[in-house]
């Protein structure tokens, strides 16, 4: 049998699987190079918007600033981008009045290590940098109840500032539609309840809540709507390829800006195929997304899109933080004896509690698919106890099964969709 070497995206070195090439199929996302000057294409974008005027137009001498970024588990290149807007408001602004503010939703803050590999020394040692803590109510103000009668508190720090700047990365997301944008206001810089309102398993178990949908997506509605309704000086997002490199990046009025990035990651990422497939081994785009099972959802979720009824995902994640153990992911997952009762008990629920959205849809595709994992830390009881197989030879478990194979070898980096679903 011929085989077929496929570089799956794995932890930060990759896993080489050698695959049966008689009846593989490799879908990726349309190869995109990197721009000459990652740091040049950033200041463009801050300095000839997509809509309304450049950043340094929009803000006054003496203003305060808060400038909101995504948190460790995402591959935003923050060493870049923060860096190009301090130097485009140098002379307007003092740094004293400039903070940082991690946006975390509901995940643990970063360690001072970690903010130092995310934003640099230079950044770290220069600008005040915050955790935003959903739990905590006194770094929160109520704002007001905005979309479908989501009750809104967000970051006292981001409200109370003269300019709100976004920072972040597009790519296709599994319930929001998309990342960046709005959603570094809500969830990332919101109160635990609004994003249990946000995350209820109505707004996550409605079918518009998918890849790649953003209108009509309840979760997204009121996501847009939060920001919309509680103001953003500036926004600035980027695309990027596999490398995890700029392709491109946007600047400007939040909606018209995230729209034309939308635009550019859904070209790129969205990739029909005519059938179902029997198996479909993923990722989740290696390190620093698949850091642990939680995240891995998602390359679980991208793998599901055309699965056939009872076939089989095998998803490549490293997990070396584990579920992790932070937070009720954990607890959740192995509070049932099975996917189709963790589905019921999530579904029925009357009030939201953290992380049960993960679990929620990691059940869905569990009840139309089986899903085995391979991962380098967590144990077979550990996954065992999540429902879940593990693997520890994905190309010999490939093997094992028979029908047709498609891999999606950076995970949630493509979306898949069957055509002319």
């Amino acid at each position: 049998m011929t085989g077929m070497l496929v570089d799956l995206a794995y932890g930060t070195d990759g896993l080489l699987v050698d695959l049966p090439a008689d009846r593989t199929t490799v879908i990726t996302p349309v190869a995109r190079p990197a721009v000459a000057d990652e740091a040049a294409e950033v200041r463009r974008a801050l300095r000839d918007p997509v809509a309304g005027p450049p950043l340094r137009e929009r803000v006054r001498r003496g203003q305060t600033v808060a400038i909101s970024a995504c948190d460790y588990t995402r591959p935003q290149p923050r060493h870049l981008m923060i860096p190009a807007i301090l130097a485009e408001l140098d002379g307007l602004v003092s740094l004293d009045d400039v903070v940082i503010l991690v946006a975390t939703g509901t995940h643990r803050g970063n360690t001072p290590g970690e903010l130092r590999a995310m934003f640099g020394d230079a950044v770290v040692d220069a600008v005040r940098i915050v955790n935003h803590d959903s739990r905590d109510a006194s770094s929160l103000r109520w704002m007001g109840r905005f979309g479908k009668d989501v009750p809104v508190w967000l970051n006292r720090e981001w409200v109370d500032a003269d300019v709100r700047i976004t920072t972040g990365f597009v790519e296709p997301h599994f319930f929001a539609g998309f990342s960046g944008g709005p959603k570094l206001v809500a969830p990332g810089l919101a109160a635990l309840e609004t994003v249990l309102t946000l995350h209820d398993a109505a707004r996550i178990g409605d079918p518009r809540a998918t890849w790649g949908v953003t209108e009509g997506n309840p979760v997204h509605d009121d996501v847009r709507a939060i920001a919309a309704g509680t103001g953003v000086t500036f926004s600035l997002d980027v695309v990027l390829n596999r490398e995890q490199k700029i392709v491109k990046a946007f600047g400007g009025d939040l909606g018209p800006m995230h729209t034309a990035a939308m635009d550019a990651a859904r070209a790129a990422a969205m990739r029909p195929v005519p059938a179902a497939f029997d198996v479909v081994v993923t990722t989740n785009a290696g390190f620093p997304l698949d850091q642990n099972l939680y995240q891995a959802v998602k390359g679980m979720s991208a793998a599901a899109q055309i699965v056939r009824p009872g076939g089989v995902v095998i998803c490549a994640a490293e997990c070396r933080d584990g579920f992790p153990d932070h937070g009720p992911y954990r607890e959740t997952l192995t509070g049932a004896t099975s996917p189709d009762a963790l589905f019921e008990e999530i579904s029925a629920r009357a009030e939201t509690v953290p992380d049960q959205w993960q679990v929620q849809i990691q059940a869905r595709i569990q009840r139309h698919a089986r899903v085995i994992v391979h991962t380098s830390y967590l144990s077979d009881a550990d996954l065992a106890a999540a429902h879940l197989e593990q693997t520890h030879d994905v190309a010999a478990t490939v093997r094992g099964l028979p029908g047709s194979v498609c891999v999606l070898p950076e995970g949630p980096m493509t979306i898949p969709y069957l055509a002319g679903a």
